[in-house]
């Protein structure tokens, strides 16, 4: 095996963290979330499709900042547009700057779905602020939910801290199981204010899931029979799949969506966007405002994103590349007989370990990622990843040699 990686700087910020920050790092950023001991804990720079920690090991990196670096880090025309803006307008007003407009005339023109929008900051305020929007509209009160959606108290999964009564008229589907869907209706659809759904599934630590033929319909037609709000929670998916979003790639237009993550590439900003009646009740009967809201920044950013990825047709690239990339590891999994799948391509690639009755999974799986990051490929044994655009043909064909290595390495466990 390679030897293990030098991470003491690393290894001493984290034990200075843990004396200023609980558990020294937020949430899935955190050493057990990887394999620990093997990976680093903090980055210190990162340009195009790579990342340097501050020990100074040098990575590709596929997990792309969980997804918000959808070209590459430091990009300059982007990067640019928001020094330009900060210099000659400034970016921190009591009322709003132009470039609102703009954007979301953008929106408008690419989202299917899109007949107006909001601006929020990060994925779980977009997620939040359309489930308010459902229940404002349609005066219920119960969500029926599939997908992460966020750390608000609606949603999140650890209950810490959070009474029951804010989530007891939430409830979770399986996902491509309409069936599931039909039988909580069945119960419940006539006070089901909205039905929030990832256009594809993809639990943690699990395969990612296309949906089956007819499934997204089906879930649309339910909705409305009992006349709830349809949300698709396109954070992840949207200007990655296309720049329309999943809904634009399967044909299925919901009333309401949330984006977030690669519109901005890494700068924080998300969009409920959807159908003009539905939006309207923000406009009296709904209320939605944050002091950092219309910060542009991250609204010039996004422009320059979305202009670039028309520009040089960087999702095209990305779903060659990401074809290309899953049938080489799919061809290597059947070569090598490694009990593992492939799932996710071409848009979240993903290498999950078959569950077994003797758990050796979890030992296979830590072996294959220890193998990677040792190896320079940064990648999440819990979680998808991503390619980005400035991943080179090379960066791709280097990654697929060392998975090669790592499956041949843990044939011999």
């Amino acid at each position: 095996m390679v030897q293990p990686l030098k991470l003491e700087t690393s290894d001493k910020l984290y034990n200075e963290a843990l004396e200023l920050i609980p558990g020294a790092i937020l949430g899935i950023r955190r050493p057990y979330n990887f394999v620990v001991g093997e990976y680093p804990i903090f980055f210190d720079n990162a340009k195009g499709g790579k990342v340097y920690d501050v020990d100074g090991n040098e990575y590709l990196d596929y997990l792309c900042a969980y997804g918000p670096i959808i070209i590459g880090h430091r990009e300059e025309s982007i990067d640019n547009a928001v020094i330009e803006q900060i210099q000659d307008k400034g970016f921190c007003f009591s009322l709003t700057q132009p470039i609102q407009n703009q954007l979301a005339k953008k929106l408008k023109s690419i989202i299917p779905s899109c007949e107006k929008c909001v601006f929020v900051k990060t994925g779980s305020d977009a997620t939040t602020t359309a489930v308010r929007i459902a229940r404002g509209y349609t005066n219920r009160t119960k969500i029926l939910r599939c997908g992460y959606h966020g750390w608000h108290d609606w949603c999140v999964e650890v209950k810490g801290g959070i009474p029951t009564k804010l989530y007891e008229d939430v409830f979770e589907f399986e996902y491509n199981n309409l069936a599931d869907l039909e039988a909580l209706m069945v119960v419940h659809g006539n006070e089901v204010a909205g039905i929030i759904i990832t256009p594809l599934g993809h639990p943690l630590a699990h395969e990612v899931q296309m949906p089956k033929p007819g499934y997204l319909k089906a879930v649309k037609d339910l909705a409305h029979k009992y006349g709830a709000v349809l949300i698709f929670d396109e954070i992840r998916t949207g200007f990655r799949v296309t720049l329309g979003g999943a809904q634009q790639e399967f044909g299925v237009s919901p009333d309401l969506s949330v984006f977030g993550k690669a519109i901005a590439n890494g700068y924080p900003v998300s969009a409920v966007v959807g159908k003009k009646e539905i939006m309207d009740v923000l406009e009296h009967d709904v209320f939605l405002s944050s002091t950092f809201f219309s910060n542009s920044l991250a609204q010039v950013a996004a422009m320059a994103t979305i202009e670039m990825m028309e520009r040089e047709d960087v999702l095209g690239v990305i779903r060659k590349k990401g074809n290309e990339f899953g049938k080489a590891v799919e061809d290597l999994i059947v070569d090598t007989g490694v009990p593992c799948t492939f799932s996710g391509g071409p848009w979240v690639p993903f290498i999950t370990f078959n569950h077994d009755p003797e758990k050796k999974y979890k030992t296979l799986r830590n072996t294959f990622y220890t193998s990677l990051i040792r190896q320079k490929v940064f990648l999440q044994p819990y979680h998808h990843g991503y390619i980005a655009y400035r991943h080179t043909e090379e960066d791709l064909t280097y990654t697929l040699d060392v998975i090669r290595k790592s499956f041949l390495e843990i044939k011999q466990l």
